[in-house]
C-alpha cells in the first residue's frame, strides 16, 4: 500500500493508504479527525470541507493521493491554542449552529472566503453553497459578516452590526 506524507493541523503524518481513498477518510478513521462530516459522499452538500493549501475543498471528492507534501487544515486545526479563529467565534457570537452537524464545513468554507475577500457580499456568501438542513443560513450569513468586521478591525455588537474601534465605519 502506499504512502502518503502530508501535514495536518501543523503536524506532519504518514499514512498507508491506497491512492484512491477518499481525504475524509483517511482524516476520519486513520487520523482520528472528526470535524470533517460524511453527508453525501459526492460533494454536493460540503460538511466535508476542509482547507488543502488554504484553499476550500471537499475532502470526501479529494483522494489521499492529491495532498501529498501539502497542508490540510480541519477544523480542529482553526484555532490558536484557546483563542479561536475569528469565524468560529462569530459563529459562537451569533448563535449559528442548530444541530451543528454540518458547521464544521460552513465554518471552513466561510474561512476560504474571507481568505479572499475581505468584505464579502450576500452573493459572496450565497456562492458558498455548504447545504444546512436546519436552514439557518440568516445566521449563517450574519456571522460571516460580523467575522469579516471583526477580521478588519471593527468591533462587532451581539446583532453582529459592525462598529470602527476609532467610531463608525465609513
Amino acid at each position: 500500500m502506499p504512502n502518503y506524507t502530508f501535514n495536518v493541523n501543523g503536524q506532519s503524518v504518514d499514512v498507508d493508504a491506497p491512492a484512491d481513498l477518499a481525504l475524509l477518510w483517511v482524516l476520519r478513521d486513520k487520523l482520528g479527525i472528526t470535524g470533517p462530516k460524511y453527508g453525501c459522499g459526492v460533494n454536493v452538500c460540503k460538511a466535508c470541507t476542509c482547507l488543502v493549501d488554504g484553499q476550500a475543498v471537499q475532502t470526501c471528492a479529494t483522494r489521499v493521493s492529491a495532498v501529498q507534501g501539502k497542508a490540510v487544515t480541519t477544523i480542529e486545526g482553526l484555532a490558536n491554542g484557546d483563542t479561536l479563529h475569528p469565524v468560529q467565534q462569530a459563529w459562537l457570537d451569533i448563535d449559528v449552529a442548530q444541530c451543528g452537524f454540518c458547521q464544521p464545513g460552513q465554518i471552513m468554507a466561510a474561512v476560504d472566503l474571507l481568505k479572499r475577500t475581505s468584505n464579502p457580499t450576500d452573493a459572496d456568501i450565497d456562492a458558498i453553497e455548504n447545504i444546512c438542513r436546519c436552514g439557518t443560513y440568516g445566521r449563517i450569513r450574519q456571522a460571516i459578516k460580523a467575522a469579516a468586521a471583526r477580521m478588519s478591525g471593527y468591533q462587532v455588537s451581539e446583532r453582529g452590526d459592525a462598529s470602527s474601534v476609532m467610531g463608525s465605519p465609513t
